[in-house]
């Protein structure tokens, strides 16, 4: 008997045989219409509208409003039609589709069982190529060449800063409950990494209630300073589920114990029309 229940996203109806298949629950997203069995962002109380803006986070406040209580005692995870979980790091230009469902996770292992969270391995910041920062944000690293030269410098918030606009993950931050506020101002000046793709597996529906309410909370108060007709360009039209990855990877390290397990990326859209 399986102890996870992952949900996998996607934005494909053809997708539904091979997710099903691996044992995971179907969960559409996007503008298509997906047929009966599919698991959707957009019944009962829902945000399905702010999708394109949100990204998977649309499914999370589903989840959270609609169907958390009625989850089964189990691990819940969340993976994505080309990112998927593997207890080993697989070179993926060596994976074929045919092996692919041998690979993905399952089952948890006994020696996760004594943590409360399992995150992506760290993408660390500072190790990408300093001109792609330099083209990305000059005028940021103009006004602070240190940034070139020391990459302890290049910091969660340099990051962000580059990606997604200078000073909106303060203005972000400063919209945080006081706890929060100083531990996560301090937590993305000082890290040099976060765990990436909004993907986490939870063992305790309790505690994913609590960081759905902590991180939704958030994102609403957000919404009253970057709304949404003004963002342009997927960096900034997507900037509330970018606040949310880097959030994630916080608030569980502060309130969970954690350990990390790799994601292996495969795009299954090349295989499945």
């Amino acid at each position: 008997m399986r102890n996870l229940q992952m949900y996998c996203i996607s934005m494909e109806p053809s997708h539904f045989s091979f997710i099903k298949n691996l044992g995971y629950v179907p969960v559409g997203l996007g503008d298509k219409i997906f047929p009966e069995g599919w698991t959707g962002d957009n019944t009962g109380h829902n945000i399905s509208h702010k999708n394109k803006y949100y990204g998977e986070y649309t499914f999370h406040y589903w989840l959270w409003k609609n169907y958390i209580d009625k989850l089964d005692d189990k691990w819940i995870g969340f993976c994505q039609y080309r990112k998927f979980w593997t207890l080993n790091n697989y070179d993926n230009t060596k994976i074929t589709f045919q092996e692919l469902p041998s690979l993905v996770l399952k089952n948890i292992p006994p020696e996760f069982e004594d943590y409360e969270v399992i995150l992506g391995q760290p993408f660390f910041v500072n190790k990408r190529k300093i001109m792609k920062f330099i083209k990305k944000g000059f005028k940021i690293i103009l006004k602070k060449p240190q940034y070139i030269f020391d990459s302890n410098s290049r910091n969660i918030k340099f990051h962000f800063d580059i990606m997604h606009g200078e000073n909106n993950l303060n203005k972000a931050i400063d919209l945080l409950d006081e706890a929060n506020k100083k531990d996560f101002k301090i937590y993305v000046n000082s890290k040099l990494y976060f765990h990436p793709q909004n993907m986490f597996i939870c063992k305790s529906k309790n505690l994913l209630k609590k960081y759905y309410e902590t991180v939704f909370s958030w994102l609403e108060k957000c919404e009253k300073i970057f709304k949404f007709q003004k963002l342009k360009g997927y960096d900034l039209t997507r900037i509330y589920g970018f606040l949310a990855e880097r959030f994630l990877s916080y608030w569980f390290q502060k309130n969970a114990k954690c350990k990390t397990m790799n994601i292996t990326f495969y795009d299954i859209r090349n295989d499945i029309d």
